[in-house]
């Protein structure tokens, strides 16, 4: 009988740790939780190592999924940048390093990765942790995609190219996809990630070939609180008008810009309507411009793909709000897009949203990156990573 490999995957965030537990012998989540607040004011999880030993007491004894630590196969991470270090890989020093490296480019997810990952192998010393690189999903892009019009020097000496992120949401909504229209047919689908951070990717027969991201998550489409495209010389030449030095315009590129920088306050798309249809001018501004940006890359990736044979919609508002969904797919009836009001309006959880007679299907598919993940870890593991 073949031994079950039971793997953790954490997901880690600034101040937040999200886990699953996954018995991979047919992929049964075991246990799960969140642990918030971690390192704040008043907060029982003052680090990482707590949040890890809160974890572990919530998963590990008797009764609970795991008897002891020894049935835990590996640690596995949703981890966001190391540049051309990539794909799925245990994690070493230079994994870490790597990550060091690039912390300038994601100083919102690289800096609290790290710190999880030290804290993890600082308790478990032996265990296994396996990163899945958010960039591993678009290694399969070409070099024209890939390439800036820079010095060319720079590409190659200090990595300066486009790598795109959200690759496990974007693999889990190419998988499922396919499964719905047919997993033998060279699926042209056009993947859109809505959430607090968001980007679309160009995927043909499960293969990516475009993504709205750059070099950064601060690129591609707006963020809530982070700016996406904007001109370079813009930001140099605030830099130069205002004597803005570099870290300051990083951090106000990366945390006052986006939605919020262009509403004056929160970036939630939910607030945002809110305001919005209480006569907000600036509210509906953010919103205009958010999903004309998504509209900009869908229209783009259509002439990539030659047409589209399936949208899905993913995250937070991909999955909740209707009201972006038929922004994005207003007025694109003779490209095959048309929406059903009623589905989209009604849609729970998993669901088609196209009209009938439309020539391109759209869904709605929550997004499970965690098996995503665990599948990568699991591979590694074996051998095949």
């Amino acid at each position: 009988m073949e031994r079950s490999m039971k793997i953790l995957i954490a997901n880690i965030g600034s101040t937040s740790f999200k886990y699953r537990l996954f018995d991979m012998n047919g992929a049964v989540v075991m246990g799960q939780g969140r642990i918030e607040r971690i390192g704040q004011a008043g907060s029982a999880c003052p680090n990482y190592e707590a949040a890890l030993a809160e974890c572990l007491e919530s998963i590990v004894g008797q009764g609970k999924a795991l008897a002891n630590l020894g049935e835990l196969a590996a640690i596995g991470f949703k981890a966001v940048h190391a540049g051309p270090l990539g794909g799925a890989r245990l994690v070493d020093e230079s994994v870490l390093q790597a990550m060091e490296e690039y912390r300038f480019l994601a100083p919102a997810h690289n800096p609290p990765y790290i710190a999880a990952m030290r804290a993890f192998h600082k308790k478990l010393p032996e265990m296994p942790l396996v990163a899945l690189f958010e960039t591993a999903f678009f290694d399969s892009l070409d070099e024209a995609t890939v390439t800036y019009a820079v010095p060319y020097a720079w590409k190659e000496e200090d990595g300066v190219r486009r790598y795109g992120f959200h690759g496990a949401s974007h693999r889990a909504a190419s998988l499922r996809a396919r499964e719905l229209v047919g997993g033998e047919r060279d699926v042209r689908h056009i993947s859109c990630h809505l959430g607090g951070s968001s980007s679309l990717a160009a995927v043909r027969g499960g293969v990516a070939v475009d993504t709205s991201f750059g070099m950064s998550p601060q690129s591609g489409l707006p963020q809530n609180n982070r700016t996406g495209d904007l001109d370079v010389f813009a930001a140099l030449y605030m830099m130069e008008k205002h004597g803005i030095g570099v870290e300051e315009m990083a951090r106000k590129l990366a945390s006052e810009s986006g939605l919020a920088g262009i509403a004056g306050g929160t970036g939630d798309i939910r607030d945002l309507m809110a305001g919005a249809a209480a006569g907000d001018k600036r509210a509906r501004l953010a919103l205009d411009v958010y999903i004309r940006a998504v509209r900009h890359y869908l229209g783009a990736f259509l002439v990539e793909l030659g047409g589209v044979d399936v949208v899905t919609f993913s995250g937070g508002i991909g999955e909740n709000s209707a009201e972006v969904r038929a922004g994005v797919c207003a007025g694109l009836a003779e490209l095959g897009i048309v929406l059903d009001e009623e589905r989209n309006r009604t849609v729970k959880g998993e669901g088609k949203i196209s009209a009938d007679r439309a020539r391109a299907a759209v869904w709605v598919l929550p997004a499970d990156e965690e098996i995503v993940v665990a599948r990568a870890v699991a591979e590694v593991l074996k051998g095949g990573g």
